[in-house]
């Protein structure tokens, strides 16, 4: 893995008499330790904020009917993509693919993982965004949920620090019994037991505890804070969800849950704010997959767990004061397999050497220039076995959709043993849906379109074949 820094490499030829001094300060400037440090420097902290089974029509500044006001705010800093979608309708394999700009089936991960029954995690021969960035000189953090994979009996399994994270504060899927009063975090590989409070403030807590802990530190950082809510079971403040319904309604439990990491949010960012300026931090926000009530995803068509629209369209926003212009709503589809190449392209930092990368660089549409185009490499592509259509591919204002041409079940947990069977089966029942006209995905118009069809076809197959041939064999 390389780095574009200021380094120059010469010819090994005698060189003219120096002074002393001169010539310690040329033998600094060439040290590798010292060149990595001074490059790192002046590179802004990068953080990721994710939210769990949150809806593409859940908050504030996408017409949602939650009070967002953290939110909105980074919205109105930056850009917000009206067409941002997860890398999965369910959780894990959406977190891989965000942490590796990958398909996620490319990095071990099917399906959301039972760690107790299955063999599958996030691949530690897999480049993540953190092992990108501590190798360019960051310190490295991840709060919250992980669902990659944590070792069990018999199972094991690397952790978030063989995954390049510095320090982790994590449960191994969502936060129990509920948001409140959770008792399974696990930090740095030792329990901490039950913790007073909600979950999304004492991930937060968490965050600003470790950034105090690295105050005098000189050195750029990324923090990964991965929030459990509106994940169920779901857990609020009675005094935010009175702000929706009664006490017991859980469409207003639910609003309550993202109200309240609203707020956490704001004291993170307060706290940041404190450390360097606004100037000095890129901030993405998004969710991990669609939300799990009808309600929460408008006129899309599906919810969590469908590869529809509402199972994978999410919000998405990308904040930099003084590098991303203000204010912008950006209609390009995007989504979390461009974060890892995005975050490369924007700090300019060589994205992992030898690696196929799914998603694509979005600093064109970022940091917009008159003589750099945004070009999509490969389109969208989302495979979920449990899914029906069980593939879906975006290509500009198209969405192309697919059954499988095999029966297996579509039991919520994964079975590893069906591997054989994903691998080489194939597809059916092909639809065609012109999301700029249909974002609801009404009107199938494969025989409208025959020569879309076609082309879109070959290319979902191609895109298929190479992910296949690249996803491990678990059950063997």
């Amino acid at each position: 893995m390389t780095r574009i820094s200021e380094r120059q490499y010469v010819e090994h030829r005698p060189l003219p008499a120096l002074k002393p001094v001169l010539f310690l300060v040329l033998f600094l400037l060439a040290s590798p330790s010292v060149v990595d440090a001074w490059a790192a420097a002046p590179q802004p902290n990068v953080v990721v904020l994710l939210a769990d089974d949150l809806g593409w029509k859940d908050i504030g500044c996408y017409g949602g009917p939650v009070k967002t006001p953290a939110l909105d705010g980074l919205a109105a800093q930056g850009m917000r993509f009206t067409d941002f979608y997860s890398g999965c309708a369910v959780c894990s394999p959406s977190r891989a693919t965000l942490l590796t700009g990958r398909q996620h089936i490319r990095t071990g991960v099917y399906s959301w993982i039972a760690d107790g029954s299955q063999n599958s995690h996030l691949l530690e021969r897999e480049v993540t965004l953190a092992e990108v960035l501590k190798q360019a000189g960051y310190a490295t953090a991840h709060v919250g949920k992980w669902h990659l994979g944590l070792p069990t009996a018999g199972r094991p399994k690397p952790t978030p620090d063989q995954h390049g994270f510095d320090h982790w504060f994590a449960t191994v899927n969502n936060a129990a019994p509920s948001h409140r009063n959770p008792n399974n975090f696990i930090r740095n590989g030792e329990p901490v037991g039950q913790i007073e409070g909600y979950s999304c403030q004492i991930v937060v807590d968490e965050a600003i505890a470790w950034l105090d802990q690295r105050r005098e530190v000189k050195q750029p950082f990324y923090l990964n804070v991965w929030f459990h809510e509106p994940h169920a079971p779901i857990a609020a403040p009675d005094d935010l969800v009175a702000g929706y319904g009664a006490p017991g309604d859980q469409a207003a439990v639910y609003s309550g849950t993202i109200e309240n990491t609203d707020r956490a949010i704001g004291r993170l960012l307060a706290k940041l704010r404190t450390i360097s300026p606004a100037e000095e931090t890129l901030i993405v926000y998004a969710s991990d997959n669609g939300s799990y009530r009808r309600d929460r995803v408008g006129h899309l068509r599906g919810q969590k767990g469908v590869n529809w629209e509402g199972g994978i369209r999410v919000p998405g926003i990308f904040a930099w004061p003084g590098a991303i212009p203000a204010g912008r709503v950006e209609p390009t589809p995007a989504g979390l397999v461009d974060v890892l190449p995005t975050v490369c392209g924007l700090l300019g930092i060589a994205p992992p050497a030898g690696v196929h990368l799914d998603g694509s660089d979005l600093s064109p549409l970022l940091r917009p220039r008159a003589d750099v185009e945004f070009v999509r490499h490969q389109p969208l592509f989302w495979h979920l076995q449990k899914s029906r259509p069980i593939v879906a591919l975006r290509d500009g204002r198209w969405s192309l959709t697919a059954d499988p041409d095999y029966e297996l079940s579509t039991d919520n947990l994964f079975r590893e043993a069906w591997i054989p069977v994903i691998k080489s089966g194939g597809y059916r029942n092909w639809q065609l849906f012109d999301l700029e006209a249909d974002p609801g995905q009404t009107t199938d118009l494969a025989e409208a379109h025959p020569e879309v069809l076609a082309r879109l076809k070959a290319r979902l197959l191609e895109i298929n074949a190479s992910v296949m041939a690249d996803g491990t064999d678990w059950h063997e």
